[in-house]
């Protein structure tokens, strides 16, 4: 059963990532040839991509919460939700582990003994 949302929801998010039809073609034929025709069909609703496809398309998208994205509701509960600039924080943080204690000093999270 086609999902009405993917097509929407695709077109928008490509263009949120600031991306052309045959850039996310270019990106999509690093693993299997995809024609440019076949994602403005996609964009169109006329067809959907299969779900490998769907799910290397949220990863050049950079969508993480692919279920809620496209109409389906999540079983699992949030405690909060993260706005993108806190998830890049998140993900910043994670990446530097030297700079974590001063960050936490900053924060007042670990007091200076």
């Amino acid at each position: 059963m086609k999902n009405p949302l993917i097509a929407e929801r695709l077109k928008f998010y490509r263009k949120k990532n600031n991306l052309t039809i045959p850039q996310v073609s270019e990106l999509l034929s690093e693993t299997q040839p995809v024609a440019v025709k076949t994602i403005y069909g996609w964009e169109s609703g006329h067809t959907q991509p299969d779900a490998d496809t769907l799910m290397r398309l949220c990863c050049i998208y950079h969508i993480d919460n692919i279920l809620e994205i496209f109409g389906y509701k999540s079983t699992k509960k949030s405690l909060f939700n993260l706005t993108p600039q806190e998830k890049n924080l998140i993900e910043e943080y994670r990446k530097h582990p030297d700079m974590q204690k001063a960050v936490q000093r900053l924060l007042e999270i670990e007091k200076e003994s």
